[in-house]
Order: structure tokens, then sequence, then C-alpha cells
């Protein structure tokens, strides 16, 4: 019997494994030296912008609403499509999020959809890069120009993804980044935040901790309201060992996203009808492989419990946040955003990972196409 194959697992090398136990041997294993190991990296990488790391991608999400000034009253156009966290940490700060339709080709927030609902009270953009393809960068910051917005880019799952040959994070506002173990490079837990001047990494530390000032050898001072959103060395060490390899990640993703499009064209599996994503195998870091399946008698939890008993992990990526209870209870209902929901019931993340083969993948299609067909 053929091993169980996930929808996706994290590629962690012996140097990397190796380095995290000289950090738990060396005892400092909170924030410290590969923490600022880390964000020197990063910030190369991001054509030497500032950057601060978090202990996820959530919190840099958070810090970027108040470095943006977010809060009670102010609204924040974003999509309908992402992990809920994109839109909690919109409430948490105390302002609303407006939800637009996605649109159905890119399954990106529909930056025109987007412009149509910005009133007076709208303070600021959050796109997603769904998968790793990229929003359109230039549609969306002459947008935010055009209406003096603030755009906080929910990059999560676009490390390694670029716009017009420029890698995300090297330009655009504030840009944040998820290490989660289902992304391309990892911490184990962890994110960054990429900022536009030093005064805002100053105040993103404060905020990381809460609120402190260190001065000297005693000097303590508390300005702002923070949290405890910090980072550990542990975790910086898993991400540096991530970092040196990203590039070999992105080209085999793209390798294994090629190797989909031509197992997908065969004629008994174009014939199913198969929503596909954008063959972007240039922009795109190809973090999730995606299809959206036809609405017919079966449901996607059946298709999924049919491929998983066939030793096949698959992945919902994502239900539609605005049909959640939470959100209901804000005012959203069925039928707001068509395109959103219907890809939030049928959408399937399919196994997509760097150690994959190209065995792997007629696999999983030819799975597919088994549970489909019958």
């Amino acid at each position: 019997m053929l091993p169980f194959l996930p929808f996706t697992r994290p590629t962690l090398d012996e140097e990397t494994i190796a380095g995290v136990g000289d950090v738990l041997r060396s005892g400092w294993i909170t924030s410290g030296p590969m923490v600022r190991e880390l964000e020197a990296k990063l910030s190369a990488l991001f054509a030497g912008r500032p950057v601060r790391v978090f202990n996820s991608g959530t919190a840099t999400l958070e810090i970027a609403l108040r470095l943006a000034g977010i809060g009670p009253g102010d609204e924040v156009i974003t999509t309908p499509l992402s992990w809920v966290a994109t839109s909690n940490v919109i409430l948490t700060v105390g302002a609303r999020p407006v939800f637009v339709d996605i649109d159905p080709v890119t399954r990106n927030l529909d930056l025109d959809a987007a412009e149509a609902a910005i009133t007076s009270a709208t303070k600021a953009i959050m796109p997603v890069d769904l998968a790793g393809l990229p929003v359109d960068r230039d549609r969306l910051y002459q947008l935010a120009e055009k209406h003096r917005l603030r755009v906080i880019e929910d990059a999560a799952q676009s490390l390694g993804s670029s716009w017009n040959g420029r890698p995300i994070g090297t330009t655009g506002d504030l840009v944040s980044f998820s290490f989660h173990p289902n992304k391309n490079v990892t911490s184990i837990e962890g994110g960054c935040l990429v900022m536009t001047n030093e005064s805002e990494a100053k105040l993103a530390e404060q905020y990381r901790l809460q609120g402190v000032v260190r001065s000297g050898y005693d000097g303590m001072d508390v300005e702002v309201l923070g949290g405890k959103f910090n980072l550990t060395d542990v975790a910086a060490r898993v991400g540096i060992g991530q970092l040196a390899r990203l590039d070999e990640f992105t080209r085999l993703r793209r390798d294994l996203a090629r190797e989909y499009f031509q197992q997908l064209d065969r004629p008994e599996i174009h014939a199913l009808g198969l929503g596909l994503p954008v063959a972007d195998f240039t922009q795109s870091n190809w973090h999730m492989f995606q299809v959206i399946l036809p609405e017919i008698s079966i449901s996607r939890a059946e298709v999924m419990g049919k491929l998983h008993e066939l030793g096949i992990g698959t992945g919902v990526h994502y239900p539609a946040i605005h049909l959640f209870t939470l959100y209901r209870g804000l005012g959203w209902h069925m039928g707001d955003f068509p395109h959103a929901e219907h890809a939030g019931r049928n959408i399937l993340s399919l196994p997509l990972f760097p150690t994959m083969t190209a065995t792997d993948v007629r696999r999983v299609v030819d799975a597919l196409h088994n549970v489909l067909q019958a």
C-alpha cells in the first residue's frame, strides 16, 4: 500500500534540525541573536526595507493595522475568501471589515468592486494573495493613492511570489507574511511585517512586547499598549534554515504545478469540469494548487473522505468568511458575494509540497478522477 500523501508537509533539512539543537544548548531560546539574524536576512530579501518578526502571521496583520492608525469607526476593505484571521484582526482593533466579492478567475479581491465599496469611513484596503497568486499591485496602489488609503498586504501565502519582476515585499506599503507550518517557508509558527520606515519598525517593536522601551541597564518605560507577540530564537533558527531554500522551494513548487496542469489536461479529466487556477509560472509561488469541484450529487466532504481512504490528504482554503456565525451576526447573508460563496463551497486544495514527485501528482489526479467519475 502506498504511503499517505498529505496536502502539505514542511521540508526541514538536517542542518536546520542541528541548528535548533545548537540554539537549545546555547541557553538563550527566547528572542535574541537568531531573531536579529532572521530579521537581517529578511530585510536583505526585501530590498533593505525594515522588517520585524512576530509569533504569527495574525500578529503581523494586527500590528500593521495599529501602525496604520486603524481603530473604532474605521472601515477596512478585504476579501471574504481567506483564513478568518484576515478579518478577525480588523474586528480586534475595533474597526469594521467591509467585504467585497472575488474575481472568479484569480479568486483574489475584485479591485473594481473594492473601489465601489469605498466610503468616507474607509481607511485601508487589505487584499490577500490567495494560494500565492499576487493581486494586481499596479491597480491596487493606483486605487489606494486615488483614495488616500493605507494598504496592508496580506501576503501570508506569497513569500517568493513577484509582481512585474519585483518580489512581493520589496515594494508597497505594509506587507505581512506568515511562517505557519503549511506555508512555503516556516518557522514552526511565526510571521514578519515589512514596513516603510524605521519609525514604524520601532513602534512595531513596542507593540510586539507590551509596549516596553528600555534604556541603559535598568531604564524601562511603557508608551503604548502592546501585547506578547515576540518570536523565539528556536523558531527563528528554523526560519533561517528555511529562508536559505526559498528559491529552491519555489522552483520545485512551480514544477509540480506544471505537472498538475499537464495531468489535468487529459481528456477524461478535462471532461469532469474542474475549475482550475490561473496557470502563472512566473509570478505565483504556488503555495497551493486548488481546484473548484463541479456541483454534482457528491459533496466536497464526501470527495475528501474518499480521497483520504485512497491515501490522499486534501484541504479547504477557505470557506467564505461572511457566512460564519460571527459575521452573520454582524449583518452579512448568503448571496452577498456569489463568487466567493461558490468558491467557498467547492474549492479543494490538492497535495503540493517540495518533496512530492510527478508520480505523486499523477496519483492525486487519477484518484480525483476515479472519485468524481464514480
